[in-house]
């Protein structure tokens, strides 16, 4: 059974930066694509960010691209969300999510992630 655990959320005013990080347990999320994904209350889970199981390709929403950089440690099992220039629209709860049906950025669809952490909060005050 595998496990997602983020950690690194908090409160941050505009313009501040956040580095959320993931931390992948019990499977081989090495060979996974990850990504990230944020949710606010009553709105469907919006996609942010994805990565190959290398690292070597990624994707991003538009409202975050320039901003926003995912990053992964296989060694680790870790992989990590960026996040510079913080906006207030940015405030949710963002979540950490794992492919296993694809090693590549294929699929930025939350439907297409069987594994999901518990979320992180962060807040930017303007």
């Amino acid at each position: 059974q595998g496990q997602l655990v983020e950690s690194g959320g908090g409160l941050v005013q505009a313009g501040g930066s956040l580095r959320l990080s993931c931390a992948a347990s019990g499977r081989t999320f090495s060979t996974y694509a990850m990504g990230w994904f944020r949710q606010a209350p009553g709105k469907d889970r919006e996609f942010v960010a994805s990565i190959s199981w290398s690292g070597g390709d990624t994707y991003y929403a538009d409202s975050v691209k320039g901003r926003f950089t995912i990053s992964r440690d296989n060694a680790k099992n870790t992989v990590y969300l960026q996040m510079n220039n913080l906006k207030p629209e940015d405030t949710t709860v963002y979540y950490c999510a794992g492919d296993s049906r694809h090693m590549g950025v294929s699929d930025v669809r939350a439907q297409a992630f069987d594994y999901w952490g518990q979320g992180t909060q962060v807040t930017v005050s303007s």
